[in-house]
């Protein structure tokens, strides 16, 4: 990787012409940062006809350093674009990529606008609007029902090497009596809570199984990381972003991973039965639910929090409930 992206706005502006991502006329005004990337650098490019945003991956996580992550998965999550923006009912969703540069694992987005991700719903009293909610299901049936021809599944990237790294915080570090994470520094009382679960070997012998099956593959083609930080809401409404764990795997995956996120805010049981009408299909319910108890574990008592405005008292209630779903057939 030769190039940086905390260079300065000529260099910018010269790096973009010289690939004809920006045309010999446009100019670049500034640089911003356009949020708190976890796992990439990102940078939005402000120009005086149109913006950009540019994505990098480097060979650890963005957030945390420390820990070592593939380099090339950001060449993964171009392929998933590729592939998902041919699809006229999934192009609207999502930003268009303006270009690609291998050798800097770099890739070149159209913005999509000044707006927020939707985060914000896990604040007291924050809700998805019913148009948004009913957008973000059909993203995902959409998705989930597209059938590919033969080599394009087998051609498309296992993307195993993050697979691996994120399975380590899905189904493992949470359930360690000792990973050096004190929950107590997010709120008193919740490293106590947690040991209920560290020491269940009923229920860690369930996401250890559960780990498996994430680490095989199947039919359909999966985000792999659809939750509320990968929503966008600007003007043009819903959006979609970072698909950087994509893969073909179950279906059950992304939608038990949504309805967690939909639970631990505190939406509507009504909306959420709702989603679930919506999405329809044949699916494996149980699946779906174990998958849904095991992200409320991992998000709750594990590395990965989110801004969670919950007491002890409902966080309980919610651990409590995410255990039951992973165990009922133990």
């Amino acid at each position: 990787m030769e190039l940086s992206l905390d260079i300065s706005r000529s260099a910018m502006l010269q790096y973009l012409q010289d690939r004809n991502w920006m045309e010999p006329y446009e100019e670049v005004l500034r640089l911003e940062k356009p949020g708190e990337g976890n796992m990439n650098v990102v940078v939005r490019v402000v120009g005086d006809t149109r913006n950009l945003i540019l994505k990098q991956s480097r060979a650890f996580v963005n957030k945390y350093p420390q820990i070592a992550a593939p380099i090339e998965r950001i060449g993964v999550e171009r392929r998933f674009y590729a592939l998902a923006a041919s699809l006229p009912e999934l192009r609207k969703y999502l930003p268009w990529v303006v270009g690609f540069d291998a050798k800097n694992h770099l890739m070149v987005l159209e913005d999509l606008g000044k707006g927020a991700d939707y985060t914000f719903v896990y604040k007291k009293d924050e809700q998805m609007t019913a148009e948004e909610l009913t957008a973000a299901v059909d993203f995902l049936k959409v998705l989930h029902e597209q059938k590919f021809d033969s080599e394009t599944v087998n051609t498309f990237p296992g993307n195993l090497a993050l697979r691996k790294l994120n399975h380590e915080h899905l189904f493992v570090y949470p359930y360690m009596e000792d990973n050096g994470f004190d929950l107590d520094t997010i709120q008193p009382g919740l490293q106590a809570l947690a040991m209920t679960y560290k020491t269940d070997s009923v229920l860690k012998r369930k996401v250890s199984a559960l780990g498996e099956i994430y680490l095989a593959s199947g039919n359909a083609l999966l985000h792999g990381d659809y939750y509320p930080g990968s929503w966008l809401r600007v003007n043009a409404g819903f959006k979609v972003i970072d698909p950087e764990f994509c893969f073909f795997g179950p279906a059950e995956y992304d939608l038990g991973v949504m309805l967690a996120h939909l639970h631990m805010a505190q939406q509507p049981e009504a909306d959420i039965e709702k989603a679930m009408a919506q999405y329809g299909g044949s699916i494996n319910a149980e699946f779906v639910g174990q998958i849904e108890g095991m992200e409320i574990l991992r998000r709750i008592i594990g590395l990965a929090q989110l801004p969670l405005e919950l007491t002890l008292e409902e966080k309980e209630e919610l651990l409590k409930l995410a255990a039951k779903k992973i165990t009922s057939n133990a």
